[in-house]
């Protein structure tokens, strides 16, 4: 009890209001940070999860709305001292501390089949045992459950492998499912999926309703949906939740065990939460309700020493303030950061369990890079936003989940970027946090003329920090044996090709002092030792650049060849240009479209079929077509004068230069209104393109 009563003095708090309640009697608590993204609230939802490393004291108080009472943090040790909690809880408090092992969750149907009548849609579980069928109704849109003999047998049957949920567009709703899975691998005994095809069925029998415009609407929007579930990348499991780590899973209660997937999901990770908001609000029916996770797994069964051992990476890309590469940075009001992407390294062996933890997100001040067809835009700093109050609400959500942050920030320290540095570095200093590192390697400047080997110098400075964070591990009685007391918060620019090699790096680091722990590894024997493993590791970090790179940039990663062998390459060179021209044609003339999918996708915006003015009609000024045809037939005039010549060479210069002048002119006027000559986003506005 006395350390209980350190932490108490420490807060301020007085001993005497604390009434201690059994060890594992954690009530869910993330869902405070799943409401965070829509306004700051002192309610915390049912079926929610908080499990900080290492283990949080919590705390139960009076909840001020009525009966009961609810959870609160009282702080985390901090880096040789105790933080306070952030700002969300006040109150009488009762104190618990989260433990406890993970039991298995409630499960998900796994084998599905879907009954088409002109009238309904019957989801029919066929699961051993099983008797349930969902019924959608295509003209109420009620959703009820039955029984299997409720069935038509006249109805159309397919099998299908999930619902993604249902989707309301101009023609009205539909339901999307998922018609095509390839197995991703197992572990701890569960199957993981990666859902490959889908397919979008209409709930109306027929569009003679809409007008030719709505038509041309519903036709778009229906491409927007299909353009994100084109995107590579979705992942589910029928019986394991994958949008919790390792730890937070072993702070659960017996409880939250018995919610069904759906319910006890992380929502920054569950991408199709807004589909799914219709059976999520009938608990009955949340077994056929699907939590889908956006990022990239990767598992594999490795050898080293002749001691057998499953290797597994898993990133959970967030889908609060999700977007495309320059038209979301920063962070939003709530302080949610622009690409966001939870990073876990797992190994399992001998029934133990170990995992690596690390964070990357868009620098957290309020800033944007809106193209403008020029190569790199420069980034703008708002400069009227109150960056304190995003900053900390940004922080304050991290240390809850996470822990200490160690902020590896690895733009330039010169040129457009070096604001943006000198901002985050002052945002540090003035919050002022016992539970923050700030650590600014200029990336670019230290491994300039291929000198790839001075990564080592940021690995020096942090490994005694790495080493205090340390790892997770569970033995195989399910004891924990060490917990992770924080994170790496890795960034760059876009959080995707510097990111990605630090973070690789990290992470090789850990698993070495995993591997030598669970006697893997011998004394003294390194990881980069280990030819075949060490292929199958880079591999896999390189395919998850990629994956990242992908659903934000647009295409695949930079730097990969270090990634992959080690060392940068001539031919990594060159697929790097590639890929940054291919980055530039996308961010300025697709990405507009691309960012409005996601938009849809997630529900941040809503179509209103009686809306009378089409959202996706955006006029355009003489400029947009007049300025690039004249652009071009000035060009071609050059050209025809070059290859035309005169009766004088002086003639063939003048028009030449004539025409010259007009297409380089035409060029800059073009390049100076940039803006409204790229791709721009047309149903979603607000700070995210500000």
């Amino acid at each position: 009890m006395s350390q209980l009563s350190a932490t108490l003095t420490g807060l301020r708090l007085s001993p005497q209001r604390v009434t201690p309640i059994p060890r594992g009697d954690v009530t869910p608590f993330f869902g405070l940070l799943q409401s965070a993204h829509r306004r700051r609230t002192s309610q915390i939802p049912a079926g929610s999860l908080v499990c900080p490393p290492p283990a949080p004291v919590l705390a139960r108080e009076v909840d001020p709305g009525g009966g009961g009472t609810r959870p609160r943090l009282l702080g985390h040790r901090t880096w040789g001292a105790v933080a306070p909690a952030p700002w969300w809880h006040r109150g009488t408090l009762r104190v618990e501390r989260s433990g406890g092992r993970c039991t298995m969750a409630a499960t998900a149907y796994e084998h599905l089949k879907l009954h088409i009548t002109p009238e309904k849609f019957y989801v029919e579980a066929c699961d051993d045992g099983a008797d349930d069928v969902l019924i959608i109704d295509r003209v109420s849109t009620e959703v009820t459950l039955a029984v299997k003999k409720d069935v038509p047998p006249s109805a159309v049957t397919r099998p299908i492998y999930g619902i993604m949920g249902t989707i309301h567009l101009v023609a009205g709703n539909y339901l999307v499912v998922i018609t095509k899975k390839m197995k991703v691998g197992e572990f701890f005994n569960h199957v993981i999926w990666k859902a490959t095809d889908f397919d979008v069925l209409s709930y109306k029998k027929t569009m003679l309703h809409l007008t030719d415009i709505q038509l041309q609407d519903n036709k778009t929007f229906l491409a927007m949906l299909n353009h994100v579930l084109s995107t590579d990348g979705f992942y589910f499991s029928t019986t394991y939740d994958l949008t919790h780590t390792l730890q937070r899973l072993s702070n659960t209660s017996p409880e939250f065990q018995e919610m069904s997937l759906l319910e006890r999901a992380d929502q920054r990770f569950v991408w199709n939460g807004h589909l799914l908001r219709e059976l999520s609000a009938q608990p009955e029916v949340h077994r056929f309700a699907l939590p889908v996770l956006h990022g990239f797994i990767t598992m594999h069964s490795c050898s080293i020493n002749g001691k057998y051992f499953d290797w597994i990476l898993i990133s959970r890309r967030s889908c609060f303030r999700a977007g495309v590469r320059y038209y979301v940075r920063g962070i939003d009001s709530e302080g949610h950061a622009a690409n966001f992407v939870e990073t876990e390294q797992i190994v399992h062996y001998s029934g133990n369990r170990a995992s690596f933890v690390q964070t990357r997100g868009s620098i957290p001040v309020f800033w944007s890079q809106r193209p403008n067809l020029k190569y790199k835009p420069d980034p703008q700093i708002n400069k009227v936003a109150n960056h304190m109050d995003g900053f900390q609400r940004h922080f304050d959500s991290q240390v809850i989940i996470y822990g200490k942050q160690v902020i590896i920030n690895l733009v330039n320290h010169k040129g457009s970027e070096k604001p943006l540095e000198q901002t985050f570095a002052k945002m540090v200093s003035s919050l002022g946090s016992g539970m923050i590192r700030y650590i600014a390697f200029d990336f670019h400047k230290e491994c300039k003329n291929m000198r790839w080997d001075r990564l080592s110098i940021l690995l020096d400075q942090v490994a005694e920090m790495q080493d205090e964070l340390s790892y997770f591990l569970v033995d195989s009685a399910g004891k924990v044996v060490t917990n992770q007391e924080g994170v790496f918060r890795s960034n760059c620019m876009d959080c995707l090709d510097r990111t990605n090699v630090i973070q690789s790096l990290l992470a090789r680091r850990s698993l070495q002092a995993q591997l030598q722990r669970l006697g893997v590894l011998h004394v003294g024997q390194k990881l980069e030792e280990q030819d075949e493993f060490e292929k199958i590791y880079k591999n896999a970090w390189a395919d998850n650049a990629n994956a990242c790179a992908k659903q934000y940039a647009g295409t695949g990663a930079l730097k990969t060849d270090f990634t992959r062998t080690g060392k940068r390459t001539q031919l990594g060179l060159v697929m790097d240009g590639f890929n940054s021209l291919l980055r530039y044609y996308k961010n300025n003339f697709s990405d507009g479209f691309r960012q409005d999918s996601i938009d849809l996708f997630l529900g941040n915006y809503s179509v209103d079929e009686l809306d009378s003015h089409s959202p996706l009609s955006v006029p355009r000024d003489w400029k947009f077509l007049a300025l690039p045809i004249i652009m071009v037939v000035a060009f071609s005039m050059c050209i025809i004068c070059l290859l035309m010549a005169g009766d004088t060479w002086t003639e063939t210069l003048a028009y030449v230069l004539f025409w010259g002048v007009a297409s380089i002119g035409t060029f800059f006027i073009i390049l100076y209104n940039g803006k409204d000559f790229v791709d721009a986003p047309r149903l979603v506005q607000k700070e995210k393109i500000d």
